[in-house]
Formats: C-alpha cells, structure tokens, sequence
C-alpha cells in the first residue's frame, strides 16, 4: 500500500467532486476454480484498490458524502477460518493503514444501502464486470441484475476517471516496476527464441518472471509468428528459420500496477530485407508519434500523425499509392493498421475501461469515429500531464480482411492490391513503449528494451 494520506486525499477530492449521496464501492470476492475452496489467483478490484488500497477479498466500502463518513466493511476470520489459513490481522487494523477509522461486517452493509434507498437518497455505483458482484449489489439495491448496469452513477465515472488519469509520482514508480520486469522478460524472450522451438516455451518463461518479480502478468501474453492477429494468445507453432514472432506482454506489480510492451523477433537471429523494410516504418511511425505527445495535443491526433507515416512508407514498398493524406483520411491504410494507436494504462493495462471506453478516451469535445479501424482508437481525447498512455502503432498483413477489400475493390485509389498478395503471409509487426506525458513533452517509462533492428538482432545473437 501507499502510506495512508494518499486514500484519504483521494477519497476527499471524490467527496467534492461527486457532491452528494452515497458512493458504494464492492471489493472482488475469490472466483472458485472448480469449487469454492478452490479459487484462481485473486485479484482486487482496480477502482477499490485505488481508493482503499486493501488487497483481499469480500469487502465493501462506501463513502457517505452527506453525512462526510467513511466505512470499511467485511468480516475477521473466525477460529474455522484460522484452522486453515492461519491468523490474520483484525480488519480494523488493516482498515487504519487506509485512513479508515469505521469497520463493519459485511452483512451490516445491506442495512446501510437499504436506508439510503427507502430514504430516496442517490447511491452511486460504477458498472461492474464479474457476475458475483452483480448479483451482489442487485441484492443491496433491488435492481435486476441483467439491468444493473444501466444504473450505473455517471457522475461517479466522470469523478473517478478524471482522478485515476493523473498519475501521481508512487503511481509511476510502481509502473515503473512493472517496466524493470518486462525488461527482463523481453531480454529472455530474444535470448530463447531460436528455429525448433515451441511459443508455448517462450511464453511460459516470460511468464514465470513475472510472477517471480511482480504479482503476474497483467493480461495474457500474447507470443506468436502469426502476429497479424492482433490478440492471439495461441502459443502451438513450432518457430522455424525465417519466422518473426510478435512478442506483447505485461507484468504487474505487487501493488497491480501494469507494463504494457510489445517487441518483434526475429527466430532465426536476423531480420529478412522484407522484414527490415517493415519493421523500419513501424519503428519511424512510433518514434514520430512519440515525438508528438505532450500536454494540450489530441491523441487522435497522434494517431493520424502515426498513420500517415506508415501510409508514406507502404507507398514508398509500392503498396499504397496516391496522395497520402487522403488515404489516410479515406482509411485506406487500415488494411494494414487497423487498430488504434494505443490506450490508457495504469492499475488496468487498459486502464478504467470497463467504466467505457468513452468515458476514458473520449470528451464532449473529441467523439468516437465510426470509421473502421480509426473506430477502434481506445484514446483519442486531449493529452494532460500525468497521463500514461501506450504507443503501439504497427503493420499486419492479414489473408481475410485483404482478400475482403480486394473482393470489394475497396480504395483501389490508395492500394495497389497485386502488390499486397506478395506480402499475404507476412504477419505482423508492432512495437509499442509506455509514455508519459508531461507539459512539455514526452517521457518513454522503463530501461530502453532494444527497439531498433541493431538492437534486436544484437541480443538475439547472445
């Protein structure tokens, strides 16, 4: 945990920002494996960890703004509980190390929510995600499960966004933890990546380092010479000479602070010319947009920013053609980028986006497109310091989708169709880093994990 003040700050600066009623926020209880005793590896709520800093499950806690108080639910362990796991810190204990002076049992929460709602006093929730706690605070509430959600406090997203964004000076030494394992995880991955090997072998390891050093990965690993799948978290391929295998992956810290990397080997030791020509725009495109980011500049943007260099360097292959800018604001180059550029990162990898994406990467001033590929942009709203963003542009050949645009004779003005069959089973490249952005510019998070050609080829030949 943080030392005390800062949940007590946070806490106090949500109570002004969200003004009146009850704030209730549910903890995560252990999701049972197969049975109850029998959980998978816990992991706390981000949104509670980041108000109440307790780590374990089956607590509740709410903020009653009216009234300025503040209590912690959840139950001791009783003498069953201690036969098997031992004793344990008295919840009030653990509560004061949040600046909570109030504890009650968790049963005592239903009264307290039942009042307030015969009261007809707004009680604010955020939407949640797992299935136990909404039919957990359907319980509390008398509101169906199934429509719980659309009873979610948006005021209370609003707050609660506008707060976990800015990251506080503990907040970036935590993110960069998770960055001092994921260089370590990268610098295993190009040392073991060798023809004749499984990804499940590469995967397996990294994963085994971050949960040496940290509290695990912070989403699955994704590790594979198909990386023009984008979340491809099939690790069967045996790696053979001339294969690139696309390598993104994510440490947490103790603490559940996430890093967010991703990197391309080459199996064989050495990039292709082909390769190189690829990764070289790639890498151009990041750099530039990285270069771009600083308080005050729109994400998107830096997206389109991003775009047009990877457009510029596919025409230069012969791939594109055409004036640049208006195949980027056609979206012809989504063939081959068509995700967005990156998103917000903090306690989530994908920090906050179960609130909706909107409400993260979005404002009243900068709305979401719907068109494809720049509609899958996670951020595009204006940057401010404290901000820690990923920048992960990159270039996917992907059989399906240009086999589609080509039976659509789709920007036929921007693509040069016979061209892009020569590149059909390429895969994918992308390179991504984690920034944060200050008043006057960028700082890219972490030791410098080898990015350029040179450096990767370096370290794969160790």
């Amino acid at each position: 945990m943080f030392e005390s003040g800062i949940y007590s700050s946070r806490r106090t600066e949500l109570k002004k920002l969200v003004g009146s009623g009850i704030i209730l926020f549910l903890g995560n209880k252990n999701s049972p494996r197969n049975f109850s005793s029998m959980p998978y590896p816990f992991r706390q709520d981000s949104s509670f960890l980041y108000y109440w800093g307790l780590d374990f499950p089956d607590l509740a806690a709410i903020i009653d703004v009216d009234k300025d108080e503040e209590i912690i639910f959840g139950n001791d362990r009783t003498v069953d509980d201690v036969v098997w796991m031992g004793p344990d810190t008295p919840l009030a204990e653990k509560a004061s190390k949040a600046g909570v002076s109030r504890t009650k049992s968790l049963p005592e929460l239903n009264d307290i929510v039942a009042k307030a709602v015969s009261e007809h006093r707004t009680v604010h929730f955020l939407p949640q995600y797992r299935s136990d706690n909404l039919i957990y605070l359907s319980d509390l509430t008398g509101i169906k499960a199934k429509f719980l959600n659309k009873y979610v406090s948006e005021k209370l997203i609003k707050s609660v966004v506008s707060q976990r964004s800015v990251k506080i000076k503990e907040e970036i030494a935590e993110i960069e933890k998770a960055l001092e394992i994921s260089f370590e995880m990268y610098f295993l991955a190009m040392r073991l990546t060798k023809p004749g090997i499984y990804e499940k072998d590469i995967a397996r390891s990294i994963e085994g380092i971050a949960s040496l050093k940290g509290a695990g990965t912070s989403f699955g690993t994704i590790f594979s010479v198909h990386g023009e799948i984008l979340h491809n978290e099939y690790y069967g391929n045996l790696m053979k000479e001339g294969d690139i295998a696309l390598l993104d992956s994510g440490a947490e810290t103790d603490m559940h602070y996430a890093s967010d990397i991703t990197r391309v080997i080459p199996v064989s030791g050495k990039f292709s010319e082909r390769q190189k020509d690829i990764y070289n725009i790639v890498l151009d495109s990041q750099l530039q947009a990285i270069g771009m980011i600083k308080e005050g500049v729109k994400f998107k943007d830096v997206h389109i920013k991003a775009s047009t260099v990877i457009a510029s360097g596919l025409k230069e292959l012969g791939l594109m053609k055409g004036d640049v800018d208006e195949a980027v604001a056609a979206g012809a180059h989504a063939l081959f980028f068509p995700h967005g550029l990156g998103h917000m990162m903090g306690l989530d990898v994908h920090d906050m986006e179960s609130f909706g994406e909107d409400y993260v990467g979005y404002d009243d001033k900068v709305k979401r497109s719907n068109q494809f590929g720049l509609a899958y942009l996670r951020l595009a709203k204006e940057l401010k310091s404290g901000y820690v963003v990923t920048v992960e542009p990159g270039i996917y050949f992907i059989p399906a989708l240009i086999d589609q645009w080509k039976a659509e004779k789709k920007h036929p003005d921007f693509i040069d169709y016979d061209k892009v069959e020569e590149y059909k089973n390429f895969g994918g490249i992308r390179i991504e880093d984690d920034i944060l952005v200050e008043s006057g510019g960028a700082k890219v998070l972490g030791k410098p994990i080898p990015k350029t050609i040179e450096e990767v080829e370096l370290v794969c030949g160790k």
